[in-house]
């Protein structure tokens, strides 16, 4: 909704980004009659405007619809000094967040990943462990429409997803086939894109654009499958709104945020309880930004781990080239497949945790065209045979390296640099370990030993694609002390009792899994506990 006028607004909750986790709450909360009003910095999204359906779509990725903010350059972002990174970040702000442009791979964690420090003596613990999350997952599986095949043997039991997988490709059958051969875990994909028409989306039709924009609707952004119903049951909208900072009572309590308006107009909202759920870039941005005397160090920060602990999954590609036309051109950009076969630590390997890896559609000319290549860059003649090679002929592996959690890679307020609106612009530090080098080198060979075990006639690797920064998380974690974590494991701030956090910046750990489901099931367990406390407080 646009604001009617410049007076203060008011809310019994205030959520800050309408993106992933915030649409996830807004939805729960107005469902239980809680009066919830989100700010969000970014515009509603317009389907007609995405370009997959277009000739254009590659060339549009590359600028406007690019999902790294300092590139793209929208009117809804804030630069972000990445210098200092080994990875960019990628997310997008508007309604729905970086939903709007994921893969939407759908994984669960495993229960490992709770336990690092347990099993292998590196991160940490987390406060809960995987059960207790585990109908969180079964519920927001439900709510975003996942497509997938029940029963990996790699996974804890879980019910039947709600739709049926997406149709396998052909370099996915040849690739399941030589791993089941090789004695390696493969697994059809799981994927919020529909396979059917299911509670506003359309079933996929396999452009293989998701990272654009689907101009389908199969796709589940929150946008789709959650603001709808939650401004149905009340909730309020406000576009166009950056929040500059959190504002606090006499008490240390959390009255409300100060933003500024899509005229520049600087206004206020005050609300019983605020949520943030600006990512893990943006959430310890906003906290460190809002200092007081009695929060010098921005809010919530008492630990003074706001910020720290910055991961973002380092991620590279393997590719395969076959003889024979696959069309792998085709697709769904999520993952058709799936392996865990080195997800966990294995002895001897020189590192502990491991990968987790995806198999895409190979994309357009472009793409291929643009793609990393060893030695002397290709032009003329050798371009048009390296395009005619790749398209269509070309499967690849995506591997996401978990990372672990270190206090050294943080986001923290660029001294001198603001943004439009006079805020402090954010600065990365982010620098990858020689655990996370010697990972993904382990696990670029394994993927080019399970390419040529399906036939590929040639395979190539690049060490790593920095610009695919999608998973920033850890910089608020979650814990039981308050003197090693900044929010508790429902991400209340230790420090701010009516203050919340429910994006990415609560984990603990980062897994190798994409951690989509993950943030989502966290953000309605949180939302679950909210109501449970009003009712309380009601009798």
């Amino acid at each position: 909704m646009p604001p009617e006028s410049h007076a203060d607004l008011t809310a019994e909750v205030l959520i800050i980004g309408a993106g992933l986790s915030g649409g996830v709450a807004a939805r729960r909360l107005a469902e239980a009659g809680v009066d919830v009003l989100c700010l969000e910095q970014g515009d509603r999204a317009d389907r007609t405007a995405y370009r997959g359906e277009h000739p254009d779509w590659e060339l549009t990725a590359l600028g406007p619809w690019h999902p790294n903010p300092n590139i793209r350059k929208g009117r809804a972002d804030y630069p972000i000094d990445d210098s200092r990174s080994d990875m960019k970040p990628m997310m997008f702000n508007g309604v729905g967040g970086s939903t709007i442009l994921y893969g939407a791979q759908w994984m669960r964690f495993m229960p490992s990943d709770f336990r690092t420090r347990s099993i292998d003596g590196v991160g940490d613990d987390w406060p809960i462990d995987y059960d207790e999350l585990a109908p969180y997952y079964d519920r927001i599986d439900r709510d975003f429409g996942v497509s997938g095949v029940n029963g990996d043997p790699a996974m804890p039991p879980q019910p039947d997803y709600p739709l049926p997988a997406l149709p396998m490709s052909e370099a996915g059958r040849r690739i399941s086939e030589a791993h089941a051969r090789l004695g390696w875990h493969a697994w059809p994909g799981s994927n919020a894109i529909a396979s059917e028409p299911y509670a506003g989306l359309r079933p996929c039709i396999q452009l293989g654009v998701c990272g654009n924009g689907c101009p389908v609707g199969a796709k589940a952004s929150t946008d789709i499958t959650h603001w709808p119903i939650a401004e149905s049951k009340g909730a309020r909208l406000v576009t166009g709104a950056r929040v500059s900072r959190i504002t606090h009572d006499a008490q240390g309590r959390a009255d409300g945020a100060i933003f500024r308006d899509r005229d520049g107009v600087e206004r206020r909202v005050r609300a019983e309880v605020t949520l943030l759920a600006a990512n893990a870039v943006g959430t310890p941005r906003i906290l460190l930004s809002s200092t007081s005397s009695r929060f010098p160090d921005g809010l919530a920060n008492g630990s003074g781990l706001v910020g720290k602990r910055l991961m973002m999954h380092p991620f590279s590609r393997a590719v395969g080239f076959f003889d024979d036309p696959l069309e792998t051109w085709r697709g769904h950009w999520g993952q058709a497949l799936y392996s865990l076969e080195f997800a966990g630590t294995r002895p001897g390997t020189g590192f502990v945790r491991g990968a987790k890896w995806n198999l895409g559609p190979s994309g357009g000319p472009l793409g291929a065209a643009l793609f990393p290549w060893p030695g002397e860059p290709l032009w003329g003649v050798a371009m048009h045979e390296h395009v005619e090679t790749w398209l269509g002929r070309a499967a690849v592996w995506g591997i996401i390296c978990e990372d672990l959690p270190e206090e050294v890679n943080r986001v923290e307020l660029h001294p001198d640099a603001l943004d439009g609106d006079g805020n402090p612009v954010p600065r990365l530090t982010y620098r990858l370990s020689d655990n996370s080098k010697a990972m993904m080198a382990f696990n670029l060979a394994r993927a080019r030993e399970s390419l040529e075990a399906a036939g590929a006639a040639r395979s190539l690797t690049v060490d790593l694609l920095p610009d695919f920064g999608w998973h920033p998380l850890g910089t608020c974690r979650m814990g039981g002390d308050p003197a090693s974590s900044v929010t508790d494991p429902f991400g209340q701030a230790h420090d701010v009792p009516n203050l919340y956090i429910i994006d990415g910046s609560v984990l603990v750990t980062g897994s190798c899994a994409n951690p989509a489901a993950t943030i989502a099931a966290l953000a309605l367990r949180t939302a679950d506990h909210l109501v449970a406390a009003r009712g309380r407080a009601s009798r």
